[in-house]
């Protein structure tokens, strides 16, 4: 009667099962100075207009403020479904009824806050005692209606404050199966799941689980997500039909990439035993790189024909296409590079005790046994250290969830839905180690790790030792060169003539060479780019990369102190009357603010322990 009503925005085609429409108003809310004239509105139209002053009269007037208009809609349910907080706080105080019945669905205001998207609103009602357990005429709750339309902060304060996360509706959907269904992006599917969301489970008319309502509703986004969680392709739903079945062998491969087609050779049994065994495949591909670098070596250092060798390459190529179709596993791949990097330094130092080392100056002996010393201990706290992941128990990511919810904050550059956490300035959510990470400068594949607040000095040492043994083995190829095969060339040949002798005489320490001398420019250029980042910008490679993304770099740059300041800062130390930032706060520094006084966290009167 009031308004024109218009169908929920969430609700889309195709349900899973006949439902009736659900028909629910909604006015933009608008801005108080932009209000008409609202001294002649009824109470209904103050309350959807946001008109406070308006409503207090009518209601003091004596207005009661659960009557119902002609659709069965209270005043509650207005100012719920246009997110009228301050009129909200005002009807309860009155007496308003939270948890009153009304609209085409015989829903709460709780389910038109939820299916607007209005969490300031659902957090009020709730703080007042509205009920998100009751069911409309659908049988929705107000998780199932947040999941389906995709509002995930919502489903993340509705888990925080104890609801089943695994609820049933009237049919047994469970949130999971909703937004697997409804919601074609990452979240809420991949939060649920972080949650611990069954994707087992069936709903009763169909027999479906999420992963075939996602493969029904051709969610793309869903299915990766529900796949890479461990979601079974060969559960039958009341049909008899299993996802795999659903997705087909040509669509599913190019949603799936290698891993659904390497669980479609395992159920066709194109795969032998020893092929599907995980463990195995690691040690293949990690082994790869030492057999090829050793073999191409031994190939360029015989003695056969150059179209022989053209041959040799070509078999060798093919070999290790067919390990990457029928053995590698893609979820291996990030292991790669650091095997490369190893299988490299591995071979490296067998040319030095069995080539380099006999022709080699004692000072390089002693600069390569010095060296690598602390290029093995930086490199393993590169490796295996911690970067500066933000950790924190159950109870407190639940805890901090209603404490961002409840203080609005809960925006996606303030807390991270996959680790749930809080996310300290500076940090970011790094997709191959899947954790939050604090000063977040990269992901090295070198070293198969993130380069965070933790462990950016040993990173940097390490490209530090790894340049200075690089220099020390390039300088003994020269002088192992000079005594086996320059001893017969005069002064009168030119560089290419040096060069040529040199690969003709010992191709395996010409391969040696060629290795070194790349690692030698890319780490070197690596090493500039970081010293120039962390000195002159005062920003991580993150921030260089999506300073435009962040909001504290809109207006320059807070964390530059100058050169010096800098490097005291990144070393953590004081020096020449500059003095440093503890690094460790960088885990607990939430704002601009923070960063320049280094206040904590929350006061100490907060209950919640946002970690």
């Amino acid at each position: 009667m009031y308004a024109l009503q218009m169908q929920a925005a969430c609700q889309g085609e195709g349900d899973p099962e006949p439902q009736p429409e659900p028909r629910q108003l909604s006015l933009e809310a608008a801005p108080q100075a932009n209000l008409p004239d609202c001294s002649n509105f009824d109470i209904v139209q103050a309350t959807q207009y946001g008109a406070l002053e308006r409503v207090k009269e009518l209601v003091e007037a004596g207005a009661d403020v659960n009557q119902p208009d002609a659709e069965t809609v209270t005043l509650l349910h207005w100012a719920a479904i246009n997110n009228r907080t301050e009129i909200i706080k005002y009807l309860i105080a009155k007496g308003a009824v939270v948890d009153a019945i009304g609209g085409d669905l015989a829903a709460t205001p709780l389910h038109w806050a939820t299916r607007q998207g209005h969490l300031a609103t659902v957090v009020l009602l709730m703080k007042h005692g509205a009920d998100p357990t009751l069911r409309d005429c659908e049988g929705n709750t107000c998780i199932h209606l947040a999941a389906q339309c995709g509002h995930t902060a919502i489903v993340a304060y509705l888990v925080a404050k104890g609801i089943n996360p695994n609820l049933p509706d009237r049919s047994a959907m469970t949130p999971l199966m909703w937004s697997a269904y409804k919601v074609n992006s990452l979240d809420p599917t991949r939060f649920l799941l972080t949650l611990g969301a069954s994707y087992t489970l069936a709903d009763n008319f169909h027999g479906n689980t999420a992963l075939h309502w996602a493969i029904i509703a051709k969610n793309n986004t869903a299915i990766r997500t529900l796949v890479n969680y461990g979601a079974p392709l060969d559960v039958p739903n009341h049909k008899n039909e299993t996802p795999m079945m659903l997705l087909g062998p040509h669509i599913g491969a190019a949603w799936l990439g290698h891993k659904f087609s390497h669980e479609m050779r395992q159920k066709q049994g194109r795969t032998r035993y020893w092929i599907r065994d995980k463990r195995l495949r690691w040690y293949c591909m990690i082994s790869t790189p030492f057999i090829m670098f050793y073999l191409i070596g031994t190939i360029l250092d015989s003695g056969l024909d150059y179209l022989i060798k053209l041959f040799a390459f070509v078999a060798l190529y093919i070999t290790i296409y067919t390990a990457n179709k029928f053995v590698f596993d893609e979820r291996l791949y990030s292991n790669l590079p650091m095997s490369i990097y190893i299988a490299t330094k591995f071979w490296i130092y067998v040319t030095w005790m069995f080539w380099l080392g006999v022709h080699a100056a004692w000072y390089l002996w002693l600069l390569l046994v010095g060296g690598s010393v602390p290029l093995w201990i930086c490199f393993l706290q590169s490796w295996r250290g911690d970067p500066g992941v933000i950790k924190a128990s159950q109870e407190d990511k639940l805890n901090c969830i209603i404490y961002l919810a409840e203080n609005g904050s809960f925006e996606t550059h303030l807390f991270c839905h996959t680790c749930l956490v809080r996310k300290p300035i500076r940090s970011k959510h790094c997709s191959v180690c899947d954790v939050c990470v604090a000063r977040y400068d990269h992901h090295c594949p070198w070293v198969n790790n993130c380069i965070g607040a933790r462990n950016h000095k040993y990173f940097l040492g390490f490209l530090l030792s790894l340049l200075g043994l690089c220099i020390v083995v390039l300088v003994a190829c020269f002088q192992y060169w000079q005594f086996e095969c320059w001893t017969n060339l005069t002064d009168g040949h030119t560089a290419d003539s040096y060069l040529i002798a040199a690969a003709t005489c010992d191709a395996w320490v010409m391969w040696i060479f060629a290795n070194t001398a790349l690692h030698s420019f890319w780490v070197g250029t690596l090493l500039a780019c970081q010293f120039y980042q962390i000195m002159i910008l005062g920003m991580t490679t993150n921030e260089r990369i999506n300073a435009g993304r962040y909001k504290h770099f809109s207006k320059g740059n807070p964390f530059h102190r100058g050169a010096l300041q800098n490097a005291a800062d990144f070393c953590e130390c004081s020096f020449c009357g500059l003095k440093a930032k503890p690094s460790s706060d960088w885990l607990r520094i939430y704002d601009v603010k923070q960063c320049i006084e280094k206040l904590p966290l929350l006061p100490q009167k907060d209950s919640y322990q946002c970690v």
